[in-house]
């Protein structure tokens, strides 16, 4: 669990930046780079991650070097920051209303060749009003709901309908599909776009783009036929819920929080430094609030704003942390988790490598 050297980079941790700390591992995340690209060239198809779990020009240009297509972001904010890194394959994977009204996405779209989302008329007319602006036509895929009801149009005819509309439209392109597949859903989508295909055909277009996403369905990849791409984005640093998913193990895992023992108030309890404005407050469907790495059989129960409580209950009288031990807590979600803080900590073979801005965090458009 713990390599010889962890203990002196605890304390080097500790004494540079204090803690809470996020200390991402820059051998893992290279690995994780390199074996999300290599699933996706074993099945043909091209490698989009997502940029949301990380926030970093720097590491996005990494999986590019490492041979993805392009990248995919969440936020027009995101976008903006990553192009003016100089990153020009950018797909924008939400309906961006509020962005297309504000005026920013017209003003990237003039800077760059965009690829955004749609599920709805409403989007489109957006879109259309914004590409006019740029006075460059906007590329356009539409996003389909295979059962996850989350984004995404529900049925073919009404994806056709979409489709009809960025046709007869001179500002939109018609650029493809978007998928976001549950885990046992694939057999289903492949059914949705089998429909969808032909319909297509009749109208006389044709996706460029068939995009599947999410690092579970790593474990679906080739079972769309026609799928062209993939987007993925935690398996950068991994955490606690993709383990659950069983799409990882904790050597993959490449962002752990540093944190301080400060309290032991109780027998059976203890605090640590790190609160729910650190490791945030999204379980992910798991028990506790992360994984301790020195104490495995402790739990972060609850929170406040900046300590996690923890309940010892589990552990052996030799078996308890502290105070002043720090510890590394494996979050339970890391995108959310990385969202809070401004930089992130490189680490490698046990010596602090530098500092990693967090450059896209908390970009609300």
């Amino acid at each position: 669990m713990s390599s010889p050297d962890e203990p002196t980079l605890k304390a080097k941790i500790a004494a540079q930046f204090g803690t809470p700390c996020m200390v991402i591992d820059m051998d893992r995340v290279e690995a994780n780079i390199t074996a999300a690209q290599a699933r996706c060239d074993a099945e043909g198809v091209a490698n989009r991650p997502h940029i949301k779990t990380h926030k970093s020009p720097l590491l996005a240009q990494m999986q590019l070097n490492a041979g993805a297509r392009g990248i995919t972001c969440q936020k027009l904010g995101e976008a903006e920051v990553m192009a003016a890194a100089g990153i020009t394959d950018i797909l924008l994977a939400t309906n961006l209303i509020g962005a297309a009204r504000s005026g920013r996405l017209s003003a990237l779209q003039r800077q760059l060749p965009l690829k955004a989302c749609a599920d709805n008329p409403v989007t489109l007319r957006e879109y259309a009003t914004a590409a006019q602006a740029a006075d460059r036509p906007l590329d356009v895929l539409i996003e389909c709901d295979t059962g996850q009801e989350r984004a995404g149009v529900a049925s073919p005819a009404e994806a056709l309908t979409l489709a009809a509309q960025i046709k007869a439209d001179p500002w939109l392109n018609f650029e493809g599909l978007l998928f976001y597949p549950p885990l046992s859903g694939w057999p289903a989508t492949q059914v949705f776009f089998d429909r969808l295909h032909q319909g297509l055909a009749e109208l006389g277009l044709q996706p460029n783009i068939v995009s599947t996403g999410g690092t579970p369905n790593f474990a679906n990849l080739g079972q769309l036929r026609g799928a062209t791409e993939h987007r993925a984005g935690t398996c950068i640093f991994n955490d606690r819920m993709m383990i659950a998913a069983g799409m990882a193990s904790l050597d993959d895992c490449a962002l752990h929080v540093y944190t301080t023992v400060v309290s032991r108030g109780g027998a059976r309890r203890g605090i640590l430094d790190a609160g729910s404005k650190t490791l945030t407050s999204d379980t992910g469907g798991l028990d506790g609030f992360g994984h301790i790495l020195e104490y495995p059989q402790a739990r972060i129960h609850k929170f406040a704003e900046e300590h996690g409580f923890l309940d010892l209950d589990a552990c052996t009288q030799t078996g308890m942390p502290a105070v002043g031990d720090v510890v590394r807590v494996l979050p339970n979600h890391v995108c959310v988790v990385v969202n809070m803080v401004d930089e992130l900590v490189m680490v490698r073979g046990g010596e602090i490598e530098g500092v990693l801005p967090v450059a896209a965090r908390g970009r609300l458009v």
